[in-house]
């Protein structure tokens, strides 16, 4: 999967402008999260067909930063996500985003988005 990053302005419609060129370019988004800070909205998004939204978004005229997240499943359970991520901190690796892809009653699926997807892999396998 890959997560891509997009700077807009921070007002009424943009992230339904945003939604709207990815659907009818036929992209689903996987997982966001966006959030304003004074002017400018930022919206990171996880999709599984990279090559379909980077083509939307040079299409529209926007400018993303992309790059590739891993995913793995975890337990859904209390401390889970602690042992995850004192994982990958002790491997020294920082996690720069995380999403929540599917939750059940029993898992949750995640992706993570880091500098070192290798060395992220190793750390939590």
């Amino acid at each position: 999967m890959t997560e891509f990053t997009i700077h807009l302005a921070n007002r009424p419609g943009q992230l339904a402008g945003l939604a709207k060129v990815m659907s009818d370019g036929g992209v689903n988004i996987e997982a966001l999260a966006a959030f304003g800070i004074e002017d400018i909205g930022m919206v990171r998004m996880v999709v599984s067909d990279a090559e379909g939204a980077r083509r939307v978004i040079n299409n529209a005229g926007l400018v993303a930063e992309e790059r590739r997240v891993l995913t793995t499943i975890l337990s859904h359970r209390p401390g889970a996500l602690a042992v995850l991520t004192q994982s990958l901190a002790d491997a020294g690796v920082n996690i720069d985003g995380m999403y929540v892809l599917r939750s059940h009653a029993d898992e949750l699926e995640l992706a993570i988005a880091v500098a070192d997807e290798e060395v992220a892999r190793a750390a939590i396998a």
